[in-house]
């Protein structure tokens, strides 16, 4: 009987011992999560930083791809660049223009007031880039908009250009008191 109370005096010492032994294995186990905390903090910052780093490098691909694409597509040799720009001072309220070459339509665009404003501030918009062999060819132009008195304004005019081995670049110029005019820029 002394053997049995002395086991379980023993047994009961233990498990305070255990106990208080446990306590402080959970309190030091904490300790160090709070500062995984901080840790798993700047992982994460450095992470956001490698993300922005990564979408930096993305959008310079994306460039560079753009850029390849145009010229695996539209060869300098074979290029045509077709621009539009407003009489300076004209007050024509340009709505849309039409764009055909050698009777295939090619582009079509209504203008918007800010686009309409940019023209009239002296801008130039590129209406249509393509690929077109050397030698003549019929450009079709079909303008559509306002005159400063409110009269519908719609022109039709065709021109002839020559494409040469180099890249064309034609201008449109656009009145609506004259005639289209087109020139090479």
């Amino acid at each position: 009987m002394i053997r049995s109370q002395h086991s379980s005096s023993v047994l009961q010492q233990a498990i305070n011992r255990t106990g208080w032994s446990l306590g402080l294995a959970l309190i030091f186990a904490a300790a160090p999560s709070w500062s995984a905390s901080d840790s798993d903090r700047q992982q994460m910052k450095s992470l956001d930083e490698q993300v922005q780093e990564i979408k930096s490098d993305v959008l310079g691909i994306a460039a560079e791809l753009s850029q390849l694409e145009e010229k695996l597509l539209y060869p300098s040799g074979t290029q045509v660049a077709v621009f539009v720009a407003l009489e300076h001072g004209d007050p024509l309220r340009l709505d849309a223009v039409r764009l055909s070459i050698n009777g295939q339509p090619v582009a079509h665009y209504i203008y918007s007031f800010k686009e309409l404003d940019a023209l009239r501030a002296g801008g130039v918009q590129r209406l249509y880039v393509g690929n077109l062999p050397s030698g003549e060819h019929r450009l079709e132009v079909q303008v559509n908009g306002k005159q400063d008195g409110g009269q519908d304004y719609t022109r039709t005019q065709e021109f002839t250009f020559s494409k040469g081995i180099e890249p064309e670049l034609v201008g449109l110029t656009i009145s609506g008191g004259a005639p289209v005019t087109l020139g090479n820029w």
